[in-house]
This record gives structure tokens, sequence and C-alpha cells, in this order.
């Protein structure tokens, strides 16, 4: 007889069975839970947090201070609001030890409820918390929180112990509710993304430092740590979308599959990739519109942005097109998830973005729908992660000057003297010979490491310093690079204040200086953990030291001590084109001022094709990289993405992508082959935003608005330019003068590079525009075309119509300044790559 009891139990099991496998969880080496003050074991979902006080073998703090509260004080935290009721608080600078059993990535998660407990404020506790590597918090102040807060970081630790450290400050206390201190899978954080400025591979990630700023779930519910493989929380979405009506909610669970060789349940969990924000497109299919989310982040700072994909409402393969933006960069053009996921319909994905060094407090998420297929106008996001990095110091907070290291150096410190003392002068005079011999030899060495001195006029190398320094030799009105030392460009920028930060890009932050001679300088500071690294370090300096205009930037130095990159430039007094045409108030420029900056820029452009024995390509034209000086003449800047031309016997030269979204050459884009052109194309959208003053790419408005350099060219071709120019212009603008700078325009933005015009050409026109808006045109102003130069009255200027002499004439009003330098070659064959770049 069968006995139904085991039968039932065997059909249970099967029928688990997958449920185990769908939800197996990672089981982490190293997986330490402490409640810190707690005299007890406390439970939270599935997991015990130890007591702090039963395991103070972890713990080391000159004081016991058990601090505790009412859990109906503690507004609700979801299962972890038992973990805000004790808290651990520091008089003095205190530490936890663990040990790590397996190397590689953490979380390190800490938990803070600012309560009162006798005479100790918890609000008013101001700390900092370090690791031996990284500052996690800097001058922390919880004074305005009234919820409980987990700060959550992702560390990579290389030790045999992770040691964090908590120091008060300004006399104050510091304290911590939690902490948890476990292993990460391997595999979460690969070591290669996608940079968005410049457009290019982002390496070094596996060894970096995130904290995790928002983690978002897509049109779906909270997600709790006990249903998370990895104890994370994920958010809902609606309270970031910028118009809640454009978007509607999709779940399908059961539709997500996890295949071989893509995204596991550790990337994100089932309920993540099942849910989706999408187009609200009901009411009209082929609408045509973004949908937005913002976020507040932190200047100063890169950010990788994770983006979780899973088709779960398309009924095919390929079916499903759409754009993804992250500010105004373009992340993703024409998306299908079927070719990213082995053409399984339901299978997860994600990318993995670097931003550039954030300048806004916000940073948006855009999607929307692609031209590849107008019969099914739709976009989705199923999740969204945003990780802040740590800047070049191992620091997640802008202030922090240096790591703190607790106490420990302090007595290394006094124990140090007082074994000096007791050894005497003898032993004094004997170390202090042994250091200076050995600092001799580290000189030695790194002189053979490093680069040597730039010398353009006599071969001697000179130094340069600041208005603070005592024993400076030159100053900037030599006009030629030299190489300064690390020392003085401290001093030249107050020890980098960052008060004098008046720019942050993909290469690091700009600061303003002051040499001895009063002279006005931009230092840009590279950070090592940009991709705008070395090479482009390199790059910038061989360029602008063979080349001198009067539209081009000029370099007065650089710096490359203490694995330092940094280099310093003329001081623009008016910024970039860019902050004058929209986002930061200043005063509209007049038409008049908007040509001759258009006209100046291109000058320097044809120079740089033109100047030289071979044509160099800037390969990053636009409005940012034009400045202006006091007297608004423009200057092309930033050559670190310049690449010499191709040879006589070449039409092209055969290079990877980079640039800047909105400004990209399409032919470029396409073939990877780059020519002048290129450089034409990007100018041409440049003269589109100096005429509508918006950014060239804005995922904010309506889908056929967004990239500026297509919806102008509709009303280009259309005839009504007029309708879309900047409305500081409207009725400023001669029509004569519009038409011709709106087909010069439209001519630098031919698909193809052969049907674009030269620089030279360029130039040409605007000169031509600009007496257009100056003189009386004599002849009937429609037969104006692009080729007709003469038509203009000969008080107006006397131009020669061949070729050649034009130019000539692009190049007269500047021959003074275009000074070329030595070749540099000699001077980087010397070059070694040193530790840490």
């Amino acid at each position: 007889m069968m006995d139904w009891r085991k039968l039932g139990f065997f059909v249970c099991a099967l029928s688990i069975l997958p449920l185990l496998c769908y939800c197996a969880t990672f089981a982490p080496v190293d997986n330490y839970l402490i409640d810190c003050g707690a005299n007890a074991t406390t439970l939270v979902g599935n997991r015990n947090f130890t007591a702090d006080n039963l395991s103070k073998n972890f713990l080391s703090t000159p004081q016991d201070v058990l601090a505790s509260t009412s859990l109906k004080s503690v507004p609700s935290s979801g299962d972890e609001s038992p973990l805000y009721q004790t808290a651990r608080v520091f008089i003095g600078s205190s530490k936890y030890t663990f040990p790590i059993n397996q190397k590689g990535r953490h979380w390190i998660r800490l938990y803070f409820f600012p309560f009162t407990y006798q005479k100790y404020n918890l609000a008013s506790a101001n700390f900092s918390v370090t690791t031996q590597n990284n500052v996690l918090l800097s001058n922390s102040n919880f004074g305005g929180q009234k919820n409980p807060v987990m700060k959550e970081y992702s560390l990579d630790v290389n030790s045999n112990t992770l040691v964090i450290t908590f120091t008060p400050l300004n006399n104050s206390i510091a304290f911590v509710n939690a902490i948890e201190v476990v292993s990460v899978p391997d595999d979460l954080i690969s070591d290669v993304a996608f940079s968005l400025d410049p457009l290019a591979q982002f390496t070094g990630l596996a060894t970096q430092a995130f904290q995790t700023v928002w983690r978002v779930n897509m049109g779906g519910p909270t997600v709790s740590p006990q249903t998370d493989t990895l104890q994370r929380t994920w958010v809902p979405d609606q309270r970031f979308l910028k118009e809640s009506n454009l978007a509607s909610s999709y779940s399908n669970v059961d539709a997500v599959k996890y295949i071989d060789g893509g995204p596991t349940e550790n990337s994100a969990p089932p309920v993540v990739y099942g849910t989706l924000t999408e187009m609200n497109s009901s009411s009209d299919p082929r609408s045509i519109f973004n949908v937005t989310w913002q976020f507040d982040v932190e200047p100063g700072f890169q950010y990788l942005v994770r983006l979780h994909f899973c088709d779960i409402v398309s009924k095919g393969l390929n079916e499903l097109y759409f754009d993804v933006y992250v500010d105004s960069f373009l992340a993703e053009k024409d998306l299908d998830l079927s070719l990213k996921s082995n053409n399984v319909l339901g299978a997860p994905y994600y990318k993995d973005l670097i931003t550039p060094l954030a300048v806004s407090n916000t940073l948006r998420v855009s999607i929307g729908p692609s031209a590849v297929n107008n019969n099914y106008n739709n976009a989705i996001l199923n999740g969204l992660e945003i990780m802040k990095m740590s800047n070049s110091m191992g620091s997640f907070s802008a202030g922090a000057a240096a790591i703190a290291s607790g106490s420990s150096s302090k007595n290394v410190g006094m124990i140090v003297g007082v074994s000096l003392g007791a050894l005497g002068a003898v032993v004094l005079a004997a170390v202090f010979f042994i250091l200076c011999k050995k600092r001799r030899r580290l000189a030695r060495q790194a002189q053979s490491k490093t680069w040597i001195p730039l010398s353009i006029n006599d071969g001697t190398s000179h130094t340069m310093g600041s208005k603070y320094s005592n024993g400076t030799t030159i100053s900037a009105a030599s006009n030629f690079e030299y190489r300064v030392p690390f020392l003085a460009v401290q001093e030249a920028t107050n020890n980098f204040d960052e008060s004098w930060v008046i720019g942050i890009g993909g290469f690091g932050k700009v600061y303003k200086g002051e040499l001895s001679d009063g002279t006005k300088v931009a230092v840009k500071r590279g950070n090592p953990r940009s991709q705008q690294g070395f090479a482009e370090f390199r790059t910038e300096i061989e360029m602008l030291s063979q080349f001198r205009h009067r539209h081009l930037v000029s370099l007065i130095g650089y710096c490359d001590e203490k694995n330092e990159m940094i280099l310093i430039y003329e001081y623009m007094e008016q910024g970039t084109l860019k902050s004058h045409l929209y986002g930061s108030g200043l005063p509209n420029l007049s038409w008049k001022e908007r040509l001759e900056i258009c006209i100046g820029s291109a000058r320097g452009l044809h120079y740089l094709h033109t100047g030289y024995a071979k044509a160099v390509i800037h390969r990053d034209v636009k409005s940012a990289n034009i400045l202006l000086d006091e007297n608004l003449m423009a200057k092309v800047a930033d050559f670190g993405l310049s690449k010499t031309g191709p040879e006589i016997d070449q039409t092209h030269v055969s290079t990877a992508v980079k640039g800047s979204f909105g400004y990209l050459d399409p032919e470029y884009f396409r073939r990877q082959q780059l020519t002048e052109k290129s450089d034409v194309y990007s100018f041409g959208v440049v003269l589109f935003e100096v005429l509508c003053a918006r950014p060239v790419i804005d995922p904010s408005l309506p889908r056929e608005m967004v990239n500026l350099a297509e919806w102008a060219m509709k009303w280009q071709k259309k005839g009504q330019l007029e309708q879309i120019i900047d409305p500081t212009l409207a009725g400023k603008i001669r029509p004569d003068s519009l038409r011709k700078f709106g087909e010069t325009a439209e001519k630098c933005l031919a698909d193809y590079g052969v049907d674009r015009p030269s620089m030279g050409d360029v130039l040409w026109n605007l000169e031509y525009a600009l007496q257009l808006q100056e003189a009386v045109v004599q002849g009937d102003p429609e037969e104006n075309s692009t080729n007709m130069i003469g038509e203009l009255s000969p008080q107006v200027n006397n131009f020669n119509h061949d070729a050649a002499s034009a130019s000539a004439v692009a190049m007269d009003t500047s021959t003074v300044d275009d000074l070329s330098g030595v070749s540099m070659s000699r001077v980087f064959s010397q070059l070694v790559k040193s530790e840490g770049r």
C-alpha cells in the first residue's frame, strides 16, 4: 500500500525545488552584523545582529558609552527599526577592527539615528568615519535629520583586517547605531564601463570605492533587504519622476528569464527586472515624448550609473527600440534589448555609465522612443543605481582634505620622538645622513622617470612660481612653456583652495591662480580616476607647445610631480561661450558679438587644420571648449583629444570614436574614420547653439526638439530659421545675415564629410554674414548665395576671390601670434609612465 504521506512530501519537495533555485542566495564569507550599544543579539528579518557589548574584541574605545531609546521614538524604518534603539557613543577616537577572511569587495553599511540620551545629544555630534584607505564621512552632522539613515559603501578590501575609525571633531562626540561588513560577489562590479564625456571606455572600476546614493525599482514597490540576495533596499521611483502623467507602470515578474552570461539575481532581484516604468502612450500610441527622472547628487564627484533593463512588455523580438539619456548625454541610441540578451525575450540586461565630474546638484535620466520603429513608440526602464565614486584622495566628502588616521599616528609619532631622544645626537646624525643619501638616490631615479624640462628659448630650464613664492625666476611674460614645480602650483592656487575653483570637467577641477608678477592663470588639475588621464595630458602639452595663435588658448606650463597631471593656461576672464548662451544668468550676447566669437573660433580651427605640416583635428569642438577673454575674443581650448590628420596619400585617420554627444560627426561615429570635416560638423552644431541659445541635447524637451542639430536643420530646410532663434535676438538680425549664417551651419552638418566646406570656407562665410549685418549690400539680397562674396560694396572690405587668398585673409590678423614651438618628440621619448597614473 502506497504511503501517501511520503508521496505528498515528495510532490511538495518537487514543487519547492524550482523556487529554491530561483531564490538562491549569495553566502558571504565575511558577514559581520553589529548592533552597536546593544546588550543582546537583535533579529532583523532573517539576520542576527550581534551586540558589540558582547563582542568587544572588535571594538577599541577609550570609554564605554551605551545609549538607548524607546522603539516608539524611532520613526518606522521597516524591519531595521530595532537597530536604531541603541547606539554606541564615542568621546574619543575609537576603532572597530574586523578580520577579513576573503579579500575583495565588501559592503560597509553604517546606521545612524540621532536621539538624545542623558547628557548626549546625538543630533549635535560632529565626527568623521574612515577606513585605512577611505574617508567615508567627514564633519558629519545629523542635526537636521529626523529619520533613521543608512549609508552604504562598496569597498575593495585587500588587507587582512578592515579598520573603521570614528573620530569626534571640534570637541564633539561620535556615534553609530549599527554596522555591517559583508562580502560582495566579485562580479557585482566589473572593471569596465562606458564613459559619457569623453565618449570612451572607462577602466579601473574593480578597485574603485563607491557610495550608494540611489537604488530605485522603476514601476514596482519597495524591495526590502529580506527579498534581495545581497540585502539591498530598492525604493519606488514615483517621487523622482519629473512628469508622472507621462509614465505608467507595468509588472510581469513571471516573464523574467535569467540566462547564462547575463545578469543574475545578485545584479537585481526578479521583482526589479519584472517591473518597469514605460511611456504612457495609451491615448496616442504614436505620441513622442521622454520620461524623465531627477535625482539629487553632490557636485564635484563622478558617478557610476547602472541602468537595469528587461523587456517584459514586447510580444516578440526586435519590437522595442528606444533612446536613453543621462543629463544631456545620449547613453544609448536605438537600444534593442533583444540584441543585448541573445535574442531571449525577458532576459535582464544592465549598462554601466560613468558621468563626468558633476557640476550640478541634480542628475537626470530620460528614456524616449527611437525613430527606428515609428509604429511602436515606447521606452522602458526597470531599475537604476547611482553610486558616487570616491575622489582622488579616497574621500566621499568634498571638504575632506586628507584621510583621517585616528590616534594611532599620534602614538607612533610620540614613540618615534622618545626613541630619537634616547638614542641621542649621534644616532640622529646617522639617520639624517642616511635620509639625505636616500633622497639623492630617489631624486636620480625620479629624474629618469619624468619629463625633461621644456626649454624653448635657449636650452636652459626654468622654474615658475606664484605671487607667494620667494624664489621665482620667471613670469608669464616669457610667453613660453615651462615645467612648474608642484610647490609653486600649490602657492599659486592657495593650496588648491576649493573656493578658487572656476570649473569642473572630465579631466578634473580648474582653479583660478596668480603668478608672482600678478598674472592670472587657469590651473587644470587632473583627477587620477578620470579616464581623461595621461594620454590626454601628454597630447595637450604636445599640441599647444607646437602652436601659438591668438585664437588658441596658450599653455603657460605644466607639472607632473607627485603623480600629478597639472596644466597651466592663460586665464580667460569671461569663461566659456556656453556659459554666455544659457544656464548661467550672464548678460545676453548681441548678434555682432556672437558672430565675432564664431569668426574667432573658426580662425583658430582653420589654423589647426592648415597651419602646420600636418592637419591637427581637435576632435572635441563644443561651446564649452571655446573660451572668451575680457574683450570677448574667442580662443579654442582643450586639446586633450586632438589628433594629427592623415598623411598626404591618405583620406582619413582610423581611430576609436571620441568626442561629446550632440557634437559628434555621424560619419565618424559610423565608420571610425576621422578627418578635419569632423571638426567642421561639430562647429556647425556650435553655430546653431549660438543662434538658438539652448543645449545641444535636452532630454526634457519634446522628442523632436531633444537634438538641437536635427531640430534646427528641419527649420533651416523649411526656410523658417527665424522661428527658433534666441528670443533676445528677435528683430535684431538682418534677414540676409541670418540666411547666410543658416546656410553655413547647414553645409557644416552635411551627412558626409566630402559635402562639408573647409574651415577656411566656413570662416569666409561667417565674415560675410557679419558684413551683411553691418553694411549696405548692393544688388538683390536673394542672390547672396554661399559663393557670391563679391557683391559687397568696396568700402566694406577689399576681398580677393582666390581660394588661397581667402586663407591668407583668415590668417593675416594673427600672423604675429602664430608661433610654432619646437618638436616635442624628444621630450616624450624620455617619458616613463609613473606608478599611480
